[in-house]
């Protein structure tokens, strides 16, 4: 069986999981809801507190499937209890970040400021403190969707590797190149 397909969910408090015929799951918690469309050769059972899923055959697709739904569902349930954090630091001598509401605006070293439009279901919130970079906040309870939101974000301006400057995540460790030598004699 598969390792991952096989450990059983368990449900937090306040949090409650329903499965429909149709083999959608829907998963209710105190910071939202959150529904996924099952494969129907994965059968999803919910008992003693615990999500169990479970496949017909051994064959590849099916291994394959188990895994994949399981990690989906567990983090759906992670979602709709804690939610999902993630930040990014804007490295940058005149780097800013600011935002209004869903609307976020970067200046980043282009001749024109960035206005990216964030999902709703995206809360975004953005922090400058003197000595540090601005940083962008995303909070969400879709952990799909909030690592699409900051890899995009990312790659408006990349750090690059000589003096670390762009968008990175908070706490990534950036491998610095030594630039030019001084001169060869």
């Amino acid at each position: 069986m598969s390792r991952v397909g096989k450990l059983p969910i368990s449900i937090p408090a306040k949090t409650e999981v329903n499965v429909a015929d149709n083999n959608v799951v829907t998963v209710k918690g105190p910071k939202g809801t959150l529904s996924e469309k099952v494969d129907r050769d994965i059968i999803v059972k919910v008992e003693n507190g615990n999500v169990v899923l479970e496949r017909p055959t051994d064959q590849k697709r099916h291994r394959a499937l188990h895994g994949l739904y399981r990690a989906l569902l567990n983090n759906m349930v992670l979602g709709a209890s804690e939610g999902y954090k993630k930040s990014l630091d804007v490295v940058g001598v005149g780097f800013r970040a600011s935002n209004q509401g869903q609307l976020l605006e970067l200046s980043i070293g282009f001749s024109h400021p960035i206005f990216v439009l964030i999902p709703e279901e995206v809360k975004v919130s953005t922090v400058s403190e003197k000595g540090q970079p601005p940083r962008i906040i995303l909070e969400s309870t879709d952990k799909q969707l909030i690592g699409q939101v900051a890899a995009k974000l990312r790659s408006l301006r990349k750090p690059e590797p000589y003096k670390g400057k762009g968008i990175k995540y908070t706490g990534e460790i950036l491998r610095k190149k030594a630039g030019k030598s001084a001169g060869k004699k």
